[in-house]
């Protein structure tokens, strides 16, 4: 029997309305103004505050937020934030239709509540002390919590007391040398399968191929590697990880897996499941891995809980306290923290609770066995397989630490998954920017707090205190580098290059830096608009050459004393001293791993000031460039990125591993219309192996000719952005939802956005957006992937790895055709490849990718609708071969969605008739 729902007031706003049900569930429609003066006047329930406080225009919306009660209750779950979502979770029928949510936010409530009296509920412990703070805090729903909680007899164990600690455990041994049968392979796969399952030849023949980076390597430097392209639909994850499982039971050895996005890893750690179905040993068999800025850091957490915040980011405090007592690893972003709950709270307070600012302290943290980050990066030393990103995969690769705080060296096997993404990770990864916002990051490193700022940070002098008493040298070494800072960019740097006012060498050499780039930037359209201006870096300025050679001298004053402190440091590892226990030299472990990093960051500075004045370097792109956005500078300096950034991945990422897979769905498939391997060797560095890389393809299973269709629109001029909306909005309704519709500038994403959003909502069809709606990108996706008539407008993130099969997502939209944005580093590279075969490469892998969301499994079918008058017929090779194309007007088109819904209905209820 369903709860009685609670005698409180409650709001639902969307774009076709508002409606208010009032404490004796009386329903009623109600216009924006009267709703806002009730909801100041009397706190209502809701789903979303941030969201419905949006839709009412406004934004100081508070009251009893059904999503704050959930992450109370329900910590480290997961819940869709919509009606249907929490009424899965409460164990009722999801309302029908808009105007009956706001009645169904009290039975939901009253539902959620009862977990309180359920002898079951499985987070209770903590509960108690919880509620009370947050009572402290007057948050909404203590008063409603805490008379159905009753004080524990005994004392709880609340959050620091129940963290376990780790410990420290033996190096794992380097694997055997074997060789993997192919035979066993098959068996492993069939079992990983299932019994009864579909036997499907392409991951069979996949699953040999790949055994191969499995063999023992024969020389040094040149790993056992293959690149391999499976369409979608083959398996490709089951179909690497069966070779993957033999090896590591016969040899005792390790794999890395690493993929490009957050939300990838955690679709990987699914399917590794099914390897280790016993939860517990799955647990300690496989590791995911990220930077630590995604990780809680408990002494942050401790700070915010004992009053280092206020108001409503308190209330984030402890909601996130009651999460970590019960998360599987501490993640917060893409990890089992909603992804909604840090947006329910306008000013994010969770970037805060992480080490986004780099004060970590290590070993002087009281917390530091405890430690979230601790933890991961200890067990993956002891995981079976670490699935990792490209970018963290790239910075272990370039920057080893040395003991067990980075979770040990890289695996001899690594496996990238989404291939294809390797270039632009390594772009990022391998790139210099000397910048005001990177040297005043050092600054502060070396320098601690100035002045009035605020936080924990510690500069060299007082982390490394103990050093400095007991060794003179390095002491010396740690004043020079303090005398040294001085000379980099401060508080208020900014506002001193607009004034032309520089403190410094650094800042003299942005003022010239911002001069030229002013002086010499060629697009004026770009810069009437207020948004980045950049210019070559040849033939400078005298004034330039000048500050650069300053810059350089003051780089070089501080680099001196940092190196001759990375040596004192590691003399005193290897001959340690009677205070060096173990605490201490994880302290120091960890101050020469971030010395490491500035000295490497330093380094690339001096060789790119060294071009200033001097000869060109082949191998890189420089360029100036002024940062800014919506007309307000906020970085200035001076770029450096590799010509070829797939050459550093082959030097360090891939020569010193055993074998190395690189796998995609599109490696091939989007590059010169799949024929050969050139381009993808080009991509992943393969080409720049010496030999004995290979190659291996299977086409996708799927059927495109039956399961799909390309429609290209040719009446839909390009910049006619009330056409491009009015295009959107009929081909979603067509469809009846289910699209996702992808643009490549934020600004025209939020004009057809607000264009069509009530439109489609009076038809029925929610809509959302990136840089609209106020949540993350994977709540939004999960929520598009619930409601097969929701429709999700995005940019680049959801045009790669988003897995939405079935009737969720049976229509893309694509504005036009994805052209590079023509920047120096573009030019550069679109010269040294081929010119315009680069850019027809760059936009096929595009198109390819946005293809590949559509059709995921065998019973799919879906559109691809193109909005270019005139799509280039050579890029046509970018969809899969066998693909209706048809280049028609926008009324054939919309007809053709249409007529594909109906008979989408009609198949799913055979007695549907239209009328």
């Amino acid at each position: 029997m369903a709860p009685d729902p609670l005698s409180l007031p409650a709001i639902h706003a969307s774009h076709i309305g508002i409606w208010i049900a009032d404490a004796h569930g009386r329903v009623q429609r109600v216009g924006r103004g009267e709703a806002i003066a009730a909801v100041a006047a009397t706190p209502h329930l809701l789903l979303n505050a941030t969201l419905t406080g949006d839709r009412l225009g406004y934004p100081e919306l508070s009251g009893l937020d059904l999503l704050e009660l959930f992450a109370f209750l329900y910590p480290a779950r997961f819940a869709v934030p919509t009606p249907a979502g929490i009424a899965a979770t409460a164990g009722l029928e999801p309302p029908g239709k808009e105007d009956d949510i706001a009645a169904f936010l009290p039975r939901a409530a009253a539902a959620m509540l009862d977990s309180l009296d359920d002898p079951d509920w499985a987070e209770r412990e903590g509960a108690w002390h919880g509620v009370q703070a947050l009572s402290r805090q007057r948050w909404s729903w203590a008063p409603l919590i805490q008379p159905r909680l009753t004080q524990p007899d005994a004392a709880e164990r609340w959050l620091f007391a129940r963290l376990p600690e780790w410990e420290e455990t033996p190096p794992r041994g380097a694997p055997r040398q074997v060789t993997i049968d192919e035979a066993d392979v098959a068996a492993r796969l069939d079992r990983l399968t299932g019994d009864g399952a579909e036997r499907r030849p392409g991951q069979q023949d996949y699953a040999r191929a790949t055994s191969a980076i499995f063999a023992p390597r024969e020389r040094r430097d040149a790993p056992q590697m293959l690149v391999a392209e499976a369409g979608t639909g083959i398996g490709k994850t089951l179909g690497y990880l069966a070779p993957a499982k033999q090896w590591i039971d016969q040899s005792a050895g390790s794999v890395c897996i690493s993929t490009f996005t957050k939300a990838l890893q955690r679709q990987l750690a699914r399917e590794t499941e099914r390897l280790y179905p016993d939860a517990a040993t799955h647990r300690e068999k496989v590791v995911v891995r990220k930077g630590r800025e995604n990780y809680l850091c408990l002494l942050n957490l401790e700070d915010a809980l004992q009053g280092g915040f206020s108001g409503r980011a308190a209330i984030l405090a402890q909601l996130v306290a009651r999460w970590a007592a019960y998360t599987r690893d501490g993640d917060m972003v893409g990890g089992d923290l909603p992804g909604w709950l840090p947006a329910l709270f306008r000013r994010n307070g969770t970037t805060a609770l992480t080490d986004r600012r780099g004060e970590c302290i290590y070993a002087g943290c009281p917390h530091f066995r405890k430690c979230f980050i601790e933890h991961s990066a200890r067990a993956a030393t002891q995981a079976d397989i670490v699935i990792a990103n490209h970018a963290l995969t790239m910075v272990q690769a370039a920057r080893p630490r040395p003991g067990s705080q980075d979770g040990g060296g890289l695996a001899t096997r690594l496996i990238f998954d989404e291939g294809h993404h390797l270039w632009d990770a390594a772009d990022s990864m391998f790139a210099a920017a000397l910048t005001g916002q990177e040297a005043v990051e050092i600054r502060r490193w070396v320098l601690g707090p100035e002045g009035k700022s605020r936080g924990r940070r510690r500069g060299l002098a007082a982390r490394l205190a103990d050093v400095a008493s007991y060794d003179e040298a390095g002491d010396r070494a740690i004043q020079a580098a303090i005398a040294a800072a001085a000379e980099l960019p401060g508080d208020g740097w900014l506002g001193r290059l607009n004034e032309n006012d520089p403190w410094g060498a650094i800042e003299r050499l942005l003022v010239a830096v911002r001069a030229m780039t002013y002086a010499r930037a060629v697009d004026t359209r770009t810069a009437d608009t207020g948004y980045g201006l950049e210019t070559e870096l040849a033939d400078p300025d005298p004034e330039l050459v000048t500050a650069a050679a300053g810059a350089s001298d003051a780089i070089e004053a501080l680099l001196r004393p940092l190196m001759a402190l990375g040596k004192r440091l590691e003399a005193l590892i290897d001959d340690p001293p009677d205070w060096l226990d173990g605490q201490a030299r994880a302290r120091v472990d960890g101050a020469r791993h971030s010395l490491g990093t500035r000295i490497d960051t330093l380094g690339g500075w001096q060789s790119l000031l060294g071009r200033v004045g001097g000869p060109a370097d082949p191998d890189f792109v420089d360029w100036l460039a002024v940062d800014r956005y919506d007309g307000r500078e906020f970085d200035t300096g001076l770029h450096r990125h590799w010509l070829d950034p797939a050459r550093p991945i082959a030097d360090v990422v891939y020569r010193p591993a055993q074998g190395v897979l690189v796998t995609s769905a599109t490696l091939r498939g989007s590059l010169h219309g799949g024929a050969g391997w050139t381009d993808a060797d080009i991509r992943t560095g393969a080409r720049h192996m010496d030999g004995g890389v290979r190659h291996f393809a299977v086409p996708s299973p799927f059927d495109y000719a039956r399961q799909s269709e390309v429609l290209i629109v040719t009446d839909i001029a390009r910049g006619d952005l009330p056409a491009l909306a009015g295009a959107y909005s009929r081909l979603i309704e067509a469809s009846g939802g289910g699209a996702l519709g992808l643009f490549s500038a934020i600004r025209r994403l939020r004009i057809v956005h607000s264009r069509i959003a009530d439109r489609l909502a009076r038809a029925g069809l929610p809509l959302f957006a990136q840089h609209v709606d106020p949540l993350d990108t994977g709540t939004l996706v999960d929520i598009f992937r619930a409601d097969p008539h929701a429709s999700l407008l995005g940019t680049d993130a959801l045009r790669d790895g988003v897995d939405v099969p079935g009737e969720s997502l049976r229509l893309v939209v694509m504005e036009g055709v994805p052209w590079p944005r023509p920047t120096i580093l573009h030019a550069a590279r679109r010269a040294a490849q081929g010119g315009s075969a680069y850019d027809d490469m760059v936009i096929r892998a595009r198109i390819g990718q946005a293809f590949g969301r559509l059709i995921r499994r065998a019973d799919d079918f879906g559109q691809f609708v193109m909005l270019s008058p005139s799509f280039p017929s050579r890029l046509l090779s970018a969809f899969p071969e066998g693909t209706p194309i048809r280049r028609l007007p926008l009324d054939e088109a919309v007809n053709h969605v249409a007529a594909a819904n109906v008979e989408r209905r009609k198949s799913a209820y055979p007695a549907f008739s239209p009328s």
